[in-house]
């Protein structure tokens, strides 16, 4: 049996790619269990993605681990059975916490992380350098809860490398080099594409949002005029909102700028290959100018990404962050790159 745990709804679509290119002819082989985060905007997609999985005969269970006293604890022993009984575990989020405890109680021989975006890329790097696992964000080394998981952190890590014994694999749209013994397979949303669109493609432009004003990253200020630029450059109507964007934020934006702001049910990958789309979709760094030109190929449609200039960023921002973010556009294959300093 195939259990995958996700906490995101990009992850519940990475499990969907993963189990139709390589997750074997029954997709009842596979069970996933969604631990739904507690912000309204991911339960509404999570519920939407797990309708589809549903609907490709995979068997969905809906686990609450957040929230309530003792809803960790008590989601634990209800999950413990199933994963000591799994011949290969799928995970989505390598620096989940819960994920990490979970991992403790593995007994299979296989395991298997799906893209969780952009972090899958500084997961493998952490893992090739022999460093311990931290959101590339996260800035210091944690307080008191930290160390208090640390040997559950240490023990998940030791999951994560590869023995004789003991299978690790990426499944990954993302470019990445991982560690010697670490497989690696090609995520190309083949699924996305064969279940989705093709879609209409609208004259105008869209532009994409990102939390990285809410991860404490970029100024809440810059951030809003560069939108405004680029909304009057590319001559863009609509501006599809990151699930974690606040709606103070939100609201904030569509005064500045007259933009439509578009709150998807669905991660954006669907949405896009689902139409109407732009015929040119403007990013700032994040995991769609990845995964868009792969879900989106054949279509014509251009995908551009904004850099994140140096004088965005908080004083409160990690020290890794202006190099993570510039890295993440260097390495986007087959998008358009535009200066951030055109749109300061």
């Amino acid at each position: 049996m195939n259990l995958a745990f996700v906490e995101s709804p990009v992850q519940l679509l990475n499990v969907l790619e993963w189990v139709h290119t390589e997750g074997g002819d029954d997709p009842a082989a596979t069970t996933v269990v969604v631990l739904p985060p507690v912000d309204p905007m991911s339960r509404g997609q999570l519920r939407r993605m797990a309708e589809l999985a549903r609907d490709e005969g995979i068997t969905v269970r809906w686990q609450e681990a957040r929230g309530e006293s003792g809803a960790p604890l008590k989601a634990l022993r209800a999950l413990a059975g199933l994963v000591r009984r799994a011949d290969h575990i799928v995970i989505g989020d390598p620096f989940s916490r819960y994920v990490q405890l979970l991992l403790t109680l593995v007994r299979a021989e296989r395991l298997t992380v799906v893209d969780d975006g952009t972090a899958t890329m500084e997961f493998v790097a952490q893992l090739a350098r022999g460093e311990r696992l931290t959101r590339w964000h996260r800035k210091g080394r944690g307080g008191p809860r930290e160390l208090v998981l640390a040997p559950v952190t240490a023990t998940a890590r030791r999951r994560f490398t590869p023995t004789a014994r003991h299978a690790v694999e990426v499944f990954t749209a993302m470019p990445v080099e991982p560690p010697e013994g670490i497989t690696v397979t090609a995520n190309a949303f083949i699924w996305t594409r064969a279940r989705f669109g093709p879609p209409t493609i609208g004259r105008g432009a869209d532009l994409v949002g990102t939390s990285l004003v809410e991860t404490g990253v970029v100024d809440p200020v810059p951030y809003q005029e560069a939108v405004a630029s680029l909304a009057r450059t590319h001559g863009a109507t609509r501006y599809f909102a990151h699930r974690r964007e606040s709606a103070e934020k939100l609201h904030a934006l569509e005064a500045a700028t007259g933009l439509e702001i578009v709150r998807p049910d669905l991660p954006l990958e669907l949405i896009a290959r689902r139409g109407p789309i732009g015929h040119t979709v403007v990013s700032f760094p994040s995991t769609v100018v990845h995964t868009l030109p792969l879900a989106l190929a054949g279509t014509g449609v251009n995908v551009a990404v904004c850099d994140i200039a140096p004088g965005w960023l908080r004083t409160t921002a990690s020290p890794r962050a202006q190099g993570f973010l510039s890295g993440v556009t260097e390495t986007a294959r087959g998008v358009q790159r535009l200066t951030s300093t055109a749109h300061a």
